[in-house]
Order: structure tokens, then C-alpha cells, then sequence
């Protein structure tokens, strides 16, 4: 399980590698560009709301911790729906691209 950690003070968004790896690709592209957006989850662990938003910005720090060393394979079909629907509504919402259970917020690091 990978961990996303934004603006260095809150808890890390816990994800697993491959929909991380693929998330590096997606807001890397966006804050190259000078590009805002909000991501969206639901978090299944550790007692947080029922829906968490955060404003991506180039600005505000961020760290992508992997599991494992190695690369992941990253499937150009999934980054182009992932930027699909981020581009039509300027929202990412994760859950939509993650299996169910993998993603929370707040739950101690692994």
C-alpha cells in the first residue's frame, strides 16, 4: 500500500501502488501545466468524514511513497480515462478508479 502525502502536515491518503503510479502520471501532467484541480476520495478507514476534497496546486507540497521498488506498469487507456474525466468536470474523484478497500485516510502508515 503506497501512500500519498500532500501539504506535509496532513495524514497520507493510503492507496495501492498501481492506481499511485498512475496518479503521479495524472498530477504531474496537470501542475506541469500550471494546472489547479480538486482530487476527491472516500475514505474507508480511521473515523475521517464521509468524503474528503483537497485543492491540488503547484504550490503545496507533495510526496508519493511507493511499497515496493519497483516501476509500475502504467496502462495509457486508464491515464486517458483518469484525465477524461478530470478534464470534464475539474475534479478527480480517486474511488473511481480503485478497487474497494484500498484507499483511506488517517489509518497509521503501513
Amino acid at each position: 500500500m503506497g501512500r500519498l502525502r500532500y501539504d506535509g502536515t496532513s495524514e497520507p491518503i493510503l492507496i495501492e501502488d498501481e492506481t499511485l503510479a498512475h496518479l503521479k502520471v495524472i498530477i504531474g501532467t496537470k501542475l506541469r501545466r500550471q494546472e489547479s484541480f480538486m482530487m476527491t476520495w472516500h475514505p474507508t478507514e480511521g473515523g475521517d468524514p464521509g468524503r474528503v476534497t483537497v485543492w491540488i496546486h503547484p504550490a503545496i507540497p507533495l510526496q508519493f511513497l511507493f511499497s515496493t521498488a519497483e516501476s509500475q506498469n502504467i496502462e495509457k487507456s486508464r491515464i486517458e480515462d483518469m484525465m477524461h474525466a478530470l478534464n470534464a468536470t475539474g475534479e478527480l474523484v480517486i474511488d473511481e478508479f480503485v478497487q474497494p478497500k484500498v484507499l483511506s485516510a488517517g489509518a497509521p502508515a503501513a
